[in-house]
């Protein structure tokens, strides 16, 4: 199969990963709803282990390097506190209003790439910053035109914060996805992130209920689905390949938000989401740079 053919399959199979991950993400909304996002979160990921374990031990697989664990604990803290502070926030705020938000991410993975791959800033990178601004704005001047409670703008801020430690966890899965087969990615980010959630369960987490059961556990299936899906095509392609598809979420956050909460997606919340995918598209256009040399600093 060649280079080109390889991309497009892996941007299928992240497509549809990222269609899996958004349906979980309404059925997590209803979770933290009734239970609070960090409940939530933990009693998916403990449930996700539990499906994914057995099938890794029947493969007999390898225990992980030490290179592969450390990646592991950073990824699963990383990730895991950006998937609790999001779930919070999108209590609060409509789904397609608080995915759009999430598209910052491969922007902001740009410029933390920059901080710690010592990679060189672009002026479409810097471009692309202003335009996506200019979509954060559009959704604020949205919530100021629709009298926002003060709940619905924390929640933003709350996503806004998510969406810059889900940028740093993009740079890792990329790492992660080459040190270890997707399996592997998915289970031990799951057991990190649940062993930390863990140390806090007994003030903030709560048992859930015998109706919340089933919940838990299709979400556990459809976040473990996406994560070895996503994990498989972040081996195959680089990220600035995959990226725009994460955007392929608004659409499905939009309908999901309507169809199982009754939410409106507002003119200011599409105009938002387009500037924000469009200042991405500009900023990771074109080939990567090099790493920086003295003379460039």
């Amino acid at each position: 199969m060649t280079r080109h053919a390889t991309a497009i399959r892996a941007f299928g199979v992240a497509a549809g990963g990222i269609a899996v991950y958004s349906a979980m993400d309404a059925i997590m909304k209803g979770l933290s709803i009734a239970s609070g996002a960090y409940a939530a979160v933990l009693w998916r990921s403990l449930a996700g282990v539990a499906l994914l374990a057995p099938v890794y031990l029947a493969r007999r697989r390898p225990w992980p390097t030490a290179a592969a664990l450390r990646l592991h604990l950073a990824r699963g803290a990383t990730g895991g506190a950006s998937v609790v502070l999001f779930f919070w926030g999108l209590v609060r705020v409509p789904m397609a209003q608080g995915v759009a938000l999430t598209f910052l991410a491969p922007l902001i993975a740009l410029f933390l790439a920059a901080l710690t791959l010592g990679e060189r800033i672009r002026r479409a990178a810097i471009g692309g910053s202003l335009v996506a601004s200019l979509g954060v704005l559009a959704i604020a001047a949205g919530q100021v035109q629709a009298r926002a409670s003060g709940d619905m703008v924390l929640g933003s801020l709350a996503i806004l914060a998510a969406s810059v430690l889900y940028a740093g966890s993009l740079i890792l899965l990329r790492r992660q996805a080459q040190a270890a087969d997707p399996l592997e990615v998915a289970l031990f980010t799951s057991v990190v992130l649940s062993g930390l959630l863990l140390l806090a369960a007994p003030r903030f987490g709560a048992w859930p209920s015998a109706s919340q059961l089933p919940s838990i556990g299709v979400a556990a299936l459809l976040g473990s689905i996406s994560a070895v899906a996503l994990a498989w095509a972040y081996a195959r392609a680089e990220a600035q390949v995959l990226a725009p598809v994460e955007y392929t979420a608004f659409v499905w956050s939009a309908l999901l938000g309507w169809l199982v909460f009754d939410e409106r997606v507002s003119p200011y919340t599409v105009a938002g989401a387009c500037l924000i995918i469009a200042g991405c598209l500009v900023a990771i256009r074109g080939p990567s740079p090099g790493p920086q040399t003295e003379a460039a600093l």
